[in-house]
């Protein structure tokens, strides 16, 4: 279909597409293999400046937003959603510092990340904090002129890898959720170190690793917003963030149905390509059209948030919960007409079907996503009967 994208944000897509399939696309099994983090193919993207567009042109950005970042998502998953996640983490853990970071904040810390010279990640998961956020542990205390945080996160994609921390922590306990506060951490403070890289089902491409606090001392001026905004911070990150993942599940899925067409034309079974068995036909003409519905949703709700759209949470919810449950029935179908060939490791749509699977778990499970989306409904229907 046609978006109606404009001239640049064509030429966002094209450059991304050729950068997937010239760069990518080659070396992806062995990354996942490996297990190995694609340093190389991060540069790749900074020189192309891939990790600008959703920066604001004021802090050597492309001055685009939500909808720029989903078009490059989609286009990098579509070859390894292990390097793609490696991207979008940045943003995840930049677009915290964009919407409440100070000016000097936004002019130290952006430029850097909008040309790829160092990375970003977002550390809110706890051993004990997952989807209840409320469980979150790690302490922040103000001693003088700084912060000293203590505690554990979990597996934090790009740990260890990125240079720019956004980690929020407790700065009173006996406030809950509004005791929570944001703190931009850069990797070399001392006191913060890193767990192992974590073994993983999918994605192995990407670095998953604890991040560690053992009295870690920081300048009060590395505060994001006010004390107690922790909570707020975080979920209006998720608002702007989880589009990107619906946007990562579209381009596993869309991967899985090429590679699905391109094997049942190619597979001769009883004489003829099973292309043209009716069976075959359906199960693509379905996984076609669910993807399409899914990247519709996807590039809909991105373009609203950008719009500067208030009441986004539920929409934001949806391309996710939507998106990703697409991806893992496309991939599961892919491999079903590859056969015995999809279960293998030679063929893509193995490690797609692998990739799929966190889409529907990380940046809150497609279960929160619903109990979003319901509270939301079950709000405006109460408010609009009053």
């Amino acid at each position: 279909m046609d978006y109606f994208l404009s001239e640049e944000q064509q030429m966002i897509k094209e450059l991304a597409a050729r950068i997937a399939d010239e760069k990518i696309k080659p070396v992806a099994a062995e990354l996942d293999e490996r297990e190995e983090f694609p340093w190389e193919l991060m540069r790749i993207l900074g020189e192309a400046d891939l990790f600008a567009v959703w920066v604001p042109e004021e802090y050597g950005g492309l001055g685009g937003g939500v909808f720029e970042q989903v078009l490059v998502v989609e286009e990098l998953s579509r070859a390894c959603s292990g390097v793609a996640v490696s991207y979008a983490a940045s943003a995840l853990g930049s677009f915290p510092i964009i919407m409440f970071g100070t000016e000097e904040q936004k002019q130290r810390y952006l430029p850097d990340i909008a040309s790829g010279k160092r990375l970003a990640a977002f550390a809110l998961t706890e051993a004990n904090a997952g989807s209840d956020v409320s469980g979150i542990a790690t302490t922040a205390t103000l001693d003088g002129d700084e912060y000293v945080l203590n505690g554990t996160k979990q597996w934090i994609t790009n740990g260890g890898e990125a240079d720019i921390y956004t980690v929020i922590a407790v700065t009173d306990k006996a406030k809950g959720p509004r005791g929570y506060s944001a703190f931009i951490v850069e990797k070399g403070t001392p006191g913060l170190s890193f767990g192992k890289k974590e073994k993983k089902l999918g994605i192995r491409a990407s670095a998953t690793r604890e991040v560690i606090f053992d009295n870690c001392r920081i300048p009060k001026e590395n505060l994001l917003g006010r004390e107690g905004q922790g909570f707020v911070i975080t979920m209006k990150t998720f608002d702007k963030t989880r589009p990107g993942v619906g946007a990562q599940a579209v381009g596993i899925a869309q991967g899985a149905l090429d590679e699905a067409v391109n094997y049942a034309r190619q597979r001769v079974q009883f004489g003829q390509p099973i292309s043209s068995f009716q069976g075959i036909q359906f199960m693509l003409a379905d996984m076609a059209t669910q993807v399409e519905a899914a990247r519709a949703l996807v590039y809909s709700v991105a373009r609203w948030i950008d719009s500067g759209a208030k009441d986004v949470s539920h929409a934001a919810a949806m391309a996710k919960l939507f998106a990703s449950d697409v991806a893992m029935k496309v991939t599961v179908d892919a491999v079903q007409i590859l056969g015995g060939y999809g279960y293998m490791r030679e063929y893509p749509v193995e490690k797609m079907m692998r990739d799929a699977k966190i889409t529907q778990i990380y940046e809150g499970t497609n279960q929160i996503q619903r109990n979003i989306i319901a509270l939301d409904l079950i709000k405006k229907a109460a408010r609009k009967n009053k």
